[in-house]
């Protein structure tokens, strides 16, 4: 009953691996999109969009089967439970990009090649994302806390951002509009690195038991 029921614990990592790596992917087709000016695969990062919706949906179902069947204890009830929390975040961080996505016909021709804070925020996000899921996959509390130490970077990022667009409006108050539609850019990639935060937390919590902030 035990190999039976680890075997399944298996099944649902590999599932978590292929959600998380969904999410890598489509994080960095949006900002691709939005640094490269492509129409084309910001509605490709809106169409994929559905597909994590749909990994949540089969990872919960998965974790109420588990739940009913195996009626785990201790430990396993922590990591399963845990899941349950972090496909929510994670379905929020493919909202997320697709928001990005979603900003990008707003933004045509505006010369986003050059927008390196952007690009970095990007990058940092990616990373956190992948190194959280990683995280409890492994049960590595040390990484999952890097993942947490990490979201201090983003969070630098966003607020170079806003000064350098309260900066850029008041140069040229005609720029408002499209420094709003930048700040939203930079707010949904500093979100994006809350929720690796949050995934991060609840890998802790699968671990230790330990959930910091939450009730």
């Amino acid at each position: 009953m035990r190999n039976r029921f680890d075997d399944q614990l298996d099944i649902l990592n590999k599932k978590m691996i292929e959600m998380g790596a969904m999410c890598e992917e489509l994080i960095a087709k949006a900002s691709h999109a939005l640094l490269n000016d492509d129409l084309e695969l910001a509605h490709q990062v809106i169409s994929d969009g559905e597909s994590i919706d749909r990994s949540e949906r089969e990872i919960e179902g998965f974790c109420v089967k588990l739940l009913l069947q195996q009626q785990p204890v201790a430990g396993d009830l922590r990591q399963i439970s845990a899941v349950l929390k972090m496909v929510t975040d994670m379905e929020r961080i493919g909202d997320q990009a697709e928001d990005i996505a979603e900003i990008l016909p707003f933004l045509k021709n505006q010369n986003m090649e050059n927008c390196d804070l952007i690009r970095k925020m990007a990058h940092a996000t990616i990373q956190m994302v992948n190194q959280s899921i990683d995280a409890f996959v492994k049960k590595d509390v040390k990484l999952a806390k890097e993942v947490m130490a990490q979201d201090d970077v983003v969070d630098a990022f966003f607020l170079k951002m806003k000064k350098l667009l309260i900066h850029m409006i008041s140069e040229n108050p005609q720029h408002g509009e499209i420094a709003l539609d930048l700040l939203m850019v930079s707010k949904y990639f500093e979100r994006i690195g809350d929720h690796a935060v949050n995934i991060a937390e609840w890998v802790i919590y699968s671990v230790t038991g330990e959930m910091k902030g939450k009730a």
